[in-house]
C-alpha cells in the first residue's frame, strides 16, 4: 500500500485575487514577492512596513489595509498567509481562517496552516514546485537548487512557444498532438525555441505536421577534462536528448552515465598510436547518422576547438549541409591546471600561456617553435606529450631555459585518480617513469608551477 501524502499538491489561479498577508517584516517581503508574481491583490496587516514592503505599497502593488489584526479582515479572502513572529496572533488569525474555511499558511508552523509554500523554479509559465510536507524544508530546497541546474533557463521561452502553437496543432486532422509534441520536444525545433529562433522552431513543427522527413543534426559537445560537476547546462541537455553518441577515450565514464540511456553509443576513441577511428570515417559518421534524421552527439574530451579536431568535423558537415551546434566544454589546461594548484598565470611569474601539441610526427620528432617556447614570463601547456616528454623537456633546455626550470605532469585531472608531479625539466622524465605514470597527462611548464605547493586544494583518491 502506498503513503498516504500530507498534501494535495496543486496550482492556485491568484490573478486579481484577495488575499490577506499578516506581517511587513522580511518574511512577509518574501511571500509577498511571489503572491505579486502571481498577480493577487495583496492586503496588508501590519503596524510597522519593512522597506520592500513600504515600497510595494508606494507603487500600489499592495494595500495597507491596517495595523492590527482582527477576525472580520478575513471575510471575502481568497487566501491568508500569516507571517509574523508573534505566535500567539499567528494562532489567533489559523483559527479565524479555520473558521471562515479560508487557506491559511502560517509560516514555519505546519500543524496551523491548512497550506504549505513549496520551493519554486521558475522557468515561467512553467513552473516546478517542490514540497517535502514540511517535514524537511531544507531538504526541498536542495532539491530545487539541483533542479534549478538541470533546466535552462531558456525553457519558459520553449514551454511560452508551445502555448502559442497549442491550437493550432490541436486543429490539424490525423495527427495526435502528444506524439507530435514530443517528436518537437525531441528535436531540433525544440533546441530552435530554446535559442530564441522561433521560425525556425515554427518550420520544424510545421514539417512534424505534414510528417515530412526529420532533419537530423550533429551536436559537438566539450565534455570537459573530466569531472561531470564542469559540464555546462546546455551539454548536459544534448547529452539527454541525443539518439546517437559518438565518444572518444578521454571522456570519462562518469560523465557517460549522463548520455541518454538509450542513445546508441560509438566508441572512436584514439589512443597513443591507436587510431580505433580513422577521423575521416568519424565525420562521415557524422554525416550518415544526420542524414537519416538523427540527433547526434559528438563527444570529446575537453574542449571541441582545442586540439579536438572540431573544426574539420564541421569543415564536413557543412559541406553535406548538416544542422549542427557547437558546445564550448572546460579545456584541459584550465580544468586540470586549477585542479591542481597552478594558475597559467600570474603577474609575478607569467604574464602570457601558450597550449601546445606535444604529439609526434610518424618518425617521432616534434616540430616546434622551440625557440619561442623556451622563454621566461611565460607558461606553456603540452597537451598529448606523455610519450614525447624527454624530447620536450630536452628541446626547452637546448633553447635557453635552465635545468631546473619548473615543470609538472598532471596525470587524470580533475577526477578522483588525480595526480601531480612536479619537478624540474631536467628530473620530471625520469621521475614519470618510476611513478608509473600512464593515463591520460598535461604537462605544464613555467615558474607557476612554484605556487602548487602554497596553492594545491584538490588532491583527489590519489594523493599529489
Amino acid at each position: 500500500m502506498t503513503s498516504e501524502w500530507p498534501y494535495f499538491p496543486l496550482f492556485l489561479r491568484l490573478r486579481d485575487e484577495p488575499v490577506l498577508l499578516v506581517g511587513a517584516g522580511d518574511v512577509a517581503a518574501r511571500k509577498l514577492r511571489l503572491l505579486r508574481r502571481a498577480g493577487a491583490r495583496v492586503q496588508i496587516v501590519a503596524r510597522e512596513l519593512n522597506d520592500e514592503v513600504r515600497a510595494a505599497v508606494d507603487d500600489n502593488a499592495a494595500t495597507h489595509l491596517a495595523a492590527e489584526f482582527s477576525s472580520d479582515l478575513v471575510d471575502r479572502q481568497r487566501l491568508i498567509v500569516a507571517a509574523t513572529d508573534d505566535a500567539v496572533l499567528n494562532a489567533r488569525i489559523a483559527a479565524a481562517a479555520h473558521t471562515a474555511n479560508i487557506p491559511v499558511n502560517v509560516v514555519d508552523d505546519a500543524e496551523r496552516s491548512s497550506f504549505i509554500v513549496p520551493a519554486i523554479v521558475d522557468r515561467s509559465p512553467m513552473l516546478v514546485a517542490i514540497s517535502s510536507g514540511a517535514a524537511a524544508p531544507v531538504l526541498a530546497r536542495r532539491v530545487r537548487e539541483r533542479i534549478e541546474a538541470m533546466l535552462p533557463a531558456a525553457y519558459g521561452r520553449l514551454a511560452a512557444f508551445m502555448h502559442r502553437l497549442r491550437e493550432q496543432v490541436k486543429a490539424q486532422a490525423g495527427v495526435s498532438p502528444r506524439a507530435i509534441w514530443e517528436r518537437f520536444i525531441d528535436g531540433p525545433g525544440a533546441e530552435a525555441a530554446l535559442r530564441g529562433d522561433d521560425a525556425a522552431a515554427a518550420q520544424a513543427l510545421a514539417g512534424l505536421l505534414v510528417n515530412g522527413p526529420q532533419r537530423g543534426e550533429v551536436y559537438l559537445v566539450g565534455a570537459g577534462p573530466g569531472d561531470p560537476d564542469l559540464l555546462t547546462f546546455r551539454a548536459l541537455r544534448l547529452m539527454q536528448q541525443c539518439d546517437v553518441v559518438l565518444y572518444d577515450r578521454l571522456v570519462s565514464p562518469a560523465i557517460m552515465e549522463l548520455v541518454r540511456r538509450d542513445a546508441e553509443r560509438l566508441y572512436v576513441g584514439k589512443a597513443r598510436s591507436d587510431h580505433a577511428v580513422p577521423q575521416d570515417e568519424i565525420n562521415q559518421e557524422l554525416v550518415r547518422h544526420a542524414q537519416a534524421g538523427k540527433r547526434v552527439l559528438r563527444l570529446k574530451g575537453g574542449d571541441p576547438f582545442i586540439f579536438g579536431r572540431g573544426g574539420e568535423e564541421i569543415e564536413t558537415l557543412m559541406a553535406h549541409g548538416v544542422r549542427f551546434q557547437v558546445v564550448p566544454g572546460v579545456t584541459a589546461a584550465s580544468g586540470c591546471a586549477a585542479y591542481a594548484g597552478i594558475p597559467l598565470t600570474h603577474r609575478d611569474y607569467a604574464q602570457a600561456c601558450v597550449f601546445v601539441t606535444g604529439h609526434a610526427r610518424k618518425d617521432g620528432q616534434l616540430e616546434l617553435h622551440w625557440d619561442q617556447l623556451a622563454r621566461r614570463g611565460q607558461t606553456v601547456v603540452f597537451y598529448m606529450g606523455l610519450q614525447t616528454l624527454p624530447q620536450i623537456c630536452t628541446a626547452l633546455i637546448e633553447h635557453g631555459l635552465p635545468r631546473d626550470w619548473p615543470a609538472a605532469v598532471i596525470e587524470d585531472g580533475t577526477s578522483v585518480r588525480q595526480r601531480v608531479l612536479g619537478a624540474t625539466l631536467d628530473d620530471l622524465p625520469q621521475r614519470v617513469i618510476e611513478a608509473n605514470i600512464k593515463g591520460p597527462t598535461l604537462l605544464i611548464v613555467g615558474e607557476v608551477v612554484k605556487l602548487r605547493d602554497k596553492l594545491a586544494w584538490f588532491e583527489g583518491a590519489a594523493g599529489g
